[in-house]
């Protein structure tokens, strides 16, 4: 169940912004197709990267670590969700329960991201951080896609995040 005032989003892909090399993860709404770009670290991108690709690491990495931490204390990660966006960051919390009790704790939206990934839960955005920098899905977009034309799909990424203007810029990252 959707909670109010947020949308439930899927990761989409990563891409590398074409001004700054830095790694992106790009959420996307199912039903409306809007999309929101997060800037995050090299190693939360090779975390959520790992999972995407179905990659196994020989040795829990932390992610993994509590993932499995909340699941032999007999718990689940119910949800996570970017909450805010404020001074060019963004803000998420990470939703748990271990049996009765409920948990909510602070998070960056990319480990957020890559425990979601790996629990598996659901993520979900607010509404108002959709507003402040959603990217809405172009033609091309969808038809590289539809196609399963990665290249150019990947074409395209580049020339939507060459010509975005990230709230606050592009110098921080989560």
């Amino acid at each position: 169940m959707t909670p109010d005032g947020f949308t439930e989003m899927k990761v989409h892909r990563l891409v590398l912004d074409p001004n700054t090399n830095s790694p992106i993860v790009i959420l996307q709404a199912e039903e409306s197709g809007l999309m929101l770009p997060i800037w995050i670290g090299i190693f939360e991108a090779h975390a959520i990267a790992m999972k995407l690709e179905g990659i196994e690491s020989p040795r829990p990495m932390t992610h993994d670590l509590l993932s499995n931490t909340i699941a032999v204390m007999h718990g689940m990660v119910e949800r996570v969700e970017v909450v805010d966006l404020v001074d060019n960051t963004y803000f998420a919390r990470v939703y748990f329960s271990v049996k009765e009790q409920r948990f909510s704790v602070d998070s960056r939206p990319s480990d957020a991201i890559a425990l979601a990934l790996r629990a598996p839960s659901p993520i979900f955005v607010a509404n108002h951080v959709l507003e402040k920098s959603k990217i809405e899905p172009t033609p091309e977009l969808e038809e590289a896609r539809k196609e399963g034309d990665a290249g150019e799909e990947e074409d395209e990424w580049t020339r939507i995040l060459k010509n975005f203007n990230p709230p606050g810029g592009r110098e921080k990252i989560n």
